[in-house]
């Protein structure tokens, strides 16, 4: 089982890497959408979803690492896939799976924030226990 949590923690640590080495297209798409100071913003937000991807990754406060994913997808979802807003059918559908997309994620980042801090030192391969 322990393999099995290592896999899905690299697994979540995977889009943090495409986010700030793509960080040009992705502010542009932001600045699009309307995020004041777009490039600043993606850089920051790929920073935030790196640190909290490692720590998951790593197992060094997983569960505070967990915290910060959900911290990035939950607002991601709202501010860059606000499908409500869109008019053309298949622009409104393509918003509506990627704001699911991240919301599920959420779901999921909060799913290992509860695992993580209640298992405490039990879930092997971590470098540190939970700090909650």
């Amino acid at each position: 089982m322990d393999v099995i949590a290592l896999i899905g923690r690299i697994l979540f640590f995977g889009s943090a890497v495409g986010h700030l080495t793509q960080a040009d297209a992705m502010a542009g798409y932001a600045a699009s959408k309307g995020v004041p100071s777009p490039r600043p913003a993606t850089q920051a937000s790929g920073v935030l979803m790196a640190v909290g991807g490692l720590m998951v990754l790593l197992g060094v406060w997983a569960d505070l690492g967990a915290l910060l994913l959900v911290l990035f997808l939950l607002p991601t979802a709202f501010l860059m896939h606000n499908f409500w807003t869109q008019t053309d059918p298949q622009a409104r559908q393509s918003e509506m799976i990627q704001f699911n997309k991240d919301v599920a994620l959420a779901g999921a980042a909060l799913m290992f924030f509860g695992v993580y801090a209640g298992a405490g030192e039990g879930l092997g391969l971590t470098l540190t226990g939970p700090l909650f």
